[in-house]
C-alpha cells in the first residue's frame, strides 16, 4: 500500500513550476530582455524547483516502511524500529532509525492522511517496543497518535454535519 495523494501533490508541484516557469518567460519576453540563455537559466530554475517541491512516495508493507524520491529510496524494518523522533524545522519530519542503522525520513501528515499507512507504522512500532528494541520514540508515536485521533474526530464531526 502507498501514499494515495502522492499522484496529486506530484501534479500540484508541476503546475506550481509550470507557472513560475510560464511568468519568468512572460515577464522576460515583454522587456524585450529574453534570450536563449535567459530561457535556460529560468527553465533550470524551475526544475531545481522541483526537485524541492516533488514530495517522496511513502508506501509500506508487512514490518516495513520505504520512502522514495526522484533519485533513491529509503527502506526500514518496522518491526525491527529503535528510534522515532521528529526532526526540527518548518515541516517537522519524523525520523525512523531500524536495528540496521536505515533510517527513513516522512512527513508525518502522509501517515494522517493515510490511514492504513499509520495502522501497519503502529502495530510493528508496538511490536518493537514489546521486544525491548523501540528505546527512543515512544513520546513521537503518542503525539503522532493524539494527531490521527483528533483528526479521525473532526472527519466524524465533518461528514455528521456537527462541527
Amino acid at each position: 500500500m502507498h501514499d494515495h495523494r502522492w499522484a496529486q501533490d506530484v501534479k500540484d508541484s508541476v503546475r506550481c513550476v509550470g507557472a513560475l516557469l510560464a511568468l519568468l518567460l512572460l515577464i522576460d519576453c515583454g522587456s524585450g530582455r529574453f534570450t536563449l540563455l535567459r530561457g535556460a537559466l529560468w527553465l533550470a530554475l524551475a526544475l531545481l524547483l522541483f526537485l524541492v517541491l516533488c514530495p517522496a512516495r511513502v508506501s509500506a508493507g508487512e514490518n516495513w516502511l520505504a520512502s522514495r524520491r526522484l533519485l533513491r529510496e529509503r527502506r526500514i524494518r518496522t518491526d525491527l524500529l529503535v528510534s522515532v523522533r521528529y526532526l526540527d524545522g518548518v515541516s517537522q519530519p519524523l525520523r525512523l532509525l531500524d536495528a540496521f542503522g536505515a533510517r527513513v525520513e516522512i512527513d508525518p501528515d502522509v501517515l494522517v492522511h493515510n490511514p492504513q499507512l499509520w495502522h501497519r507504522l503502529e502495530k510493528s512500532a508496538r511490536r518493537s517496543a514489546a521486544d525491548g528494541l523501540l528505546l527512543c520514540g515512544q513520546t513521537a508515536l503518542r503525539r503522532l497518535s493524539a494527531r490521527m485521533d483528533r483528526e479521525c474526530a473532526l472527519a466524524v464531526f465533518k461528514v455528521s454535519g456537527l462541527e
